[in-house]
């Protein structure tokens, strides 16, 4: 269970640090570029820690797919993204393929 705890917080900080990326301005802002780099950096020391009772393709696609979603979201919410039917069609397919692994793929641990 502390497994996907960590790979919940490693998802949240790559979010949280993808976001910052906009308010950086190219890494001239500090706070922002900070905020990036201390994201990335828990994000993927939390991924590791996810890894040794996760196989990494399955950690992978779950952490890729809620963070291109989440994104997605974000910048639709805060940046004023448009998205577009295909683009919400896409991210579903993303959100089922996920559940698919977790709910009938016995190479996810339970």
């Amino acid at each position: 269970m502390k497994t996907w705890w960590f790979l919940g917080v490693a998802i949240a900080a790559e979010v949280l640090a993808t976001s910052a990326l906009k308010y950086s301005a190219g890494f001239t802002r500090l706070l922002p570029s900070l905020v990036v780099f201390g994201g990335y950096a828990t994000a993927f020391y939390f991924l590791a820690l996810t890894l040794k009772t996760i196989p990494v393709g399955v950690a992978y696609a779950i952490w890729s797919g809620a963070g291109v979603v989440l994104i997605a979201l974000i910048a639709w919410l805060v940046f004023d993204q448009r998205l577009d039917w295909p683009a919400v069609v896409g991210m579903a397919l993303i959100v089922s393929g996920v559940v698919v692994m977790n709910v009938f793929s016995q190479s996810v641990p339970h």
